[in-house]
């Protein structure tokens, strides 16, 4: 197909998708995110091991959920950046660290799953709190490293300075390419592949091991659902897409031309939509391992529906009273 017969990108799509998604994440995101934040820093003399990767997890969501507002009237102006270059960079590093830190603290929760189920002997108290926070330490400035180069990439379009690119412009988009596929493998690939080892590990001891406790076995089973359930539909496909979307662009730019490019923009900007929904999915990761919280959230559940039987019951006995006075 020659460079005349490109089929045109849908660009508005992602104007048309995006913000309600944003708008959604953050609603769900800051409301649930913010209760476990509390709910964790409540109890942080209970704070165990794991827990500590939880709250790191919690503070990625709630650093990219600060950026969605400025993200949604981006797209409500039909795409059109107001905030300035720097702050472009800036919101787009803040989503890079929540996305490979959340990444990066569900496979220290997965590690350490794994060593207390399947090794509990070995790391009986070798294990501190202090161990935890220096690996968090760690995983931050990993990821800041790894997400570091992005900011020197132009994230508007030569003289148009009212775009924000969550990846580059074209002049730059071979170079991209390259850099985005390495830190696919490092910052995503890798991880992946240690969170599937270690679940995959513990589930087949768990299943071989009639002894263990059926409490343990079902959180433990939940838990490796809900990892599936967050790399299955917010990150697999956002990596795959992203890197197709980036090497389309490249083929463009060399005067080549597919039909497939159009579908893989709009994929793209749905995994886009569908990997910050990480944010509100997260905090399941808070109800299956944190031992506190789902037993708080019993007893809310539990006040909720005392309060609403004591409003149906306040109502019927009014409906009553009103049917007697209206006989009389």
């Amino acid at each position: 197909m020659n460079n005349s017969s490109c089929p045109r990108l849908d660009f508005g799509f992602a104007g048309r998708f995006l913000p309600s998604v944003f708008i959604l994440v953050f609603i769900i995101g800051l409301v649930a995110n913010g209760w476990g934040l509390k709910s964790l820093l409540h109890n942080w003399k209970k704070l165990g091991n794991v827990n500590v990767f939880i709250l790191n997890l919690g503070l990625t969501d709630i650093l990219y959920l600060l950026t969605l507002p400025f993200l949604m009237v981006y797209h409500f102006k039909g795409s059109k950046w107001i905030f300035g270059d720097t702050f472009c960079k800036i919101t787009r590093f803040c989503f890079n660290l929540n996305l490979y830190g959340s990444i990066g603290f569900l496979t220290c929760i997965s590690v350490y799953r794994y060593l207390a189920i399947v090794h509990p002997m070995r790391v009986m108290g070798r294990i501190t709190v202090t161990h935890s926070v220096g690996i968090s330490v760690m995983v931050w400035l990993l990821v800041s490293v790894q997400s570091l180069p992005d900011m020197f990439y132009s994230k508007t379009s030569g003289n148009n300075t009212e775009k924000c690119h969550d990846t580059t412009s074209s002049i730059y988009v071979e170079d991209y390419l390259k850099y985005s596929f390495g830190w696919t493998v490092t910052g995503f690939c890798i991880p992946f592949l240690i969170t599937l080892g270690c679940y995959g590990h513990v589930i087949v001891v768990l299943c071989r091991t009639n002894t263990t406790d059926k409490v343990l076995k079902r959180r433990s089973l939940k838990l490796l659902l809900i990892l599936i359930l967050l790399f299955s539909v917010c990150y697999i496909p956002y990596h795959v897409l992203k890197n197709l979307s980036l090497w389309s662009r490249v083929l463009s730019k060399q005067k080549i031309c597919r039909e497939w490019f159009n579908g893989v923009y709009i994929a793209k900007q749905i995994s886009r939509g569908l990997v910050c929904l990480n944010s509100a999915l997260n905090p399941l990761v808070y109800l299956h391992v944190s031992e506190d919280i789902p037993a708080r959230l019993r007893r809310l559940l539990q006040r909720a529906r005392q309060m609403s039987s004591r409003l149906f019951m306040s109502n019927s006995a009014s409906v009553a009273m009103a049917q007697i006075t209206d006989e009389a």
